[in-house]
């Protein structure tokens, strides 16, 4: 496909592309009986669940509403600090089912206060699902997705949404930063 992947950070691929969509897939056929039940939104936390927002939207079936929201906690860094919040939903959730989607469900911390979002906005039902988990054991949260299509490393991990620095979302594959790289 000729992607130039010039000044890309000492990375090595862990997904590939096909792999990344196998798993999509597989995530999509989960959250179809979901979809299938009615009045369902899909809201998706940018910046990262941009991609693959896209991609699980267009593999479930049946009507839906899509929006976001923008919560982080990376900003240009490689470690979370403090919630922001950048933009809040804009659709009305009240009595709704909502699917909140993220990129990586690394310490629990944004999908959490997303999900308690909906909830306080009067959201009948609130399910997450995230791209991909990592593993490790340094949660800061006890909440835990209840749907995820992929385990990452606990390392540094981008593309398919997740950035370096701002860079590198477009990837269609999912790296990770190589051992000591910054």
């Amino acid at each position: 496909m000729g992607q130039n992947n010039k000044g890309l950070p000492p990375a090595s691929v862990i997904y590939t592309a096909e792999e990344i969509d196998a798993a999509l897939q597989k995530l999509a056929a989960e959250l179809q009986p979901i979809v299938a039940e009615g009045d369902v939104v899909l809201l998706g936390i940018m910046m990262g669940a941009m991609v693959p927002l896209v991609r699980i939207s267009q593999l479930l079936d049946g009507d839906f509403q899509l929006d976001t929201c923008h919560a982080t906690r990376y900003e240009a860094g490689l470690e979370g600090k403090e919630l922001a919040w950048v933009k809040q939903p804009g659709l009305d959730m009240h009595g709704k089912t909502v699917i909140v989607f993220d990129d990586i469900f690394d310490q629990g911390i944004t999908l959490e206060a997303v999900v308690a979002a909906c909830q306080a906005n009067g959201a009948a039902k609130v399910v997450s699902a995230v791209l991909a988990t990592k593993d490790h054991e340094d949660q800061r949260s006890d909440y835990r997705p209840d749907f995820s299509a992929l385990m990452v490393p606990n390392r540094y991990v981008f593309g398919y949404g997740m950035d370096y620095k701002h860079h590198w979302r477009h990837l269609p594959e999912i790296y990770a930063l190589d051992e000591g790289a910054e």
